[in-house]
């Protein structure tokens, strides 16, 4: 198993690798910068939306995965430029991303909570 060290590009806590019985699909270290970061919270009332993509190939400077504000349906449909304020890589995966099911369907698998999430404060 891998330490829970900080990182010493940006200062965050190494994620650990599932161990037996958990279940984890991807992990994906990502940066925003603090000035974007206080740029996007100075805009929303409640809260920013944001896509991540994951690209299948990594660009120039290692990373394949943006994080860009959400569109609507209209802005995607119209062509509006994607508003990106971050980047990362995908750091672990098991390739057994699945999709999460949509609001207005019906769920076909349970959702369970991780343990890990049961004491956040939210």
């Amino acid at each position: 198993m891998r330490s829970m060290g900080l990182n010493p590009i940006h200062g965050s806590k190494r994620h650990r690798l599932p161990t037996s019985g958990e279940s984890m699909a991807t992990l994906i270290n990502a940066y925003i910068t603090k000035a974007k970061l206080e740029q996007l919270l100075a805009q929303a009332d409640k809260g920013v939306a944001f896509t991540i993509a994951v690209n299948d190939e990594a660009n120039a400077y290692n990373r394949n995965v943006s994080l860009y504000l959400s569109q609507t349906k209209e802005q995607r449909e119209s062509k509006e430029p994607k508003t990106y304020f971050g980047n990362g890589a995908v750091v672990w995966t098991d390739n057994k991303v699945t999709l999460a099911p949509k609001k207005d369907a019906p769920a076909e698998n349970k959702v369970v909570t991780p343990k890990y999430l049961d004491d956040v404060p939210f």
